[in-house]
């Protein structure tokens, strides 16, 4: 009888089944199976012999990784600049967020938006090559206007106090659009009487907003910040193997720049997996011990 209705309950449903396919065939595709390849991370791999064929090498790979002379200027760069982006990169979107849904002007409002919204679907090497054109000694805008106000001109892009920062900037940049439409989507959703019953006790716009605004955003802010933290170890990729020099290795080489040199170019696939499977395991530890704090702060988390 139970086995019926199931059948009954599939086949009512048959069709929205039916699209959740091909985002199913992409996890397992993409996402499950590739993960027969962590065995590499505990395998002296030699391609001949394939994943299965080549000796187990037990913890190796994770002591090797452990007593580099790298392993600690890595993570500490690494978590400084995922840090960096989290603290100096959300407080934009939201407060852009708040601001634009304040703004009446319908026209204004969706033509500021696009505006910011362009940079995002630039691939970070037209982004490099716009910021090179602005940040480059001599012929550089920037370092012009510098030159011009009597100052020296500054190597941005090759010194290692300004690496971070411009990481940090052009991210903010880029991305400030993308971030400020999820949060005026979830603004969306509060109740419009709530600004009506506030206006009826006196409150003005700069109080509904730090009340209600604010607040009503509040569990969209805690989701984005539990599934940056997850990525922490990542720390942009794309973004840092793009801009990233060999002056500035000290302050901008990460875990994933690390494994690339390592993994790709000197075809050592056992270390770099193992390096991938311990910022897979950081980033799981952290999104279960942020979505436990959210909870035991704001009272709601991914789950």
């Amino acid at each position: 009888m139970k086995t019926f209705k199931l059948l009954a309950y599939f086949n009512r449903h048959k069709l929205l089944y039916l699209m959740l396919l091909p985002g199913l065939a992409y996890f397992i595709i993409f996402k499950y199976i590739p993960m027969g390849g962590l065995l590499l991370a505990f395998k002296d791999y030699r391609i001949l012999d394939g994943i299965m064929g080549s000796p187990w090498a037990g913890l190796k790979w994770f002591e090797k990784i452990m007593n580099s002379p790298y392993f600690f200027n890595l993570l500490e760069n690494t978590l400084l600049i995922s840090i960096y982006k989290i603290i100096f990169g959300m407080p934009p979107d939201i407060i852009l967020a708040l601001l634009l849904n304040e703004v009446r002007k319908i026209w204004f409002k969706r033509t500021f938006q696009t505006i910011t919204y362009l940079p995002y679907f630039l691939s970070w090497v037209i982004v490099y090559g716009i910021f090179m054109g602005l940040l480059m000694p001599n012929t550089g805008l920037i370092n012009q206007a510098i030159t011009s106000l009597g100052f020296e001109q500054i190597s941005f892009l090759t010194s290692n106090e300004w690496f971070r920062t411009i990481l940090v900037g052009t991210e903010i940049w880029k991305d400030i659009g993308f971030g400020t439409i999820i949060y005026i989507a979830a603004l969306a959703s509060i109740d419009p009487t709530l600004y009506e019953a506030a206006k009826m006790d006196g409150a003005g716009r700069v109080r509904q907003m730090w009340h209600i605004s604010l607040p009503g955003i509040t569990g969209v802010i805690v989701l984005l910040l539990i599934i940056r933290l997850g990525n922490i170890m990542e720390a942009g990729f794309s973004q840092i193997f793009t801009f990233l020099n060999a002056a500035v290795y000290s302050v901008g080489d990460v875990f994933g720049t690390w494994v690339y040199r390592t993994g790709i170019e000197e075809f050592q696939i056992s270390i770099a997996t193992a390096m991938g499977l311990f910022n897979g395991i950081v980033g799981l530890v952290l999104v279960v011990l942020a979505n436990w704090l959210a909870k035991k702060i704001t009272g709601s988390g991914i789950w």
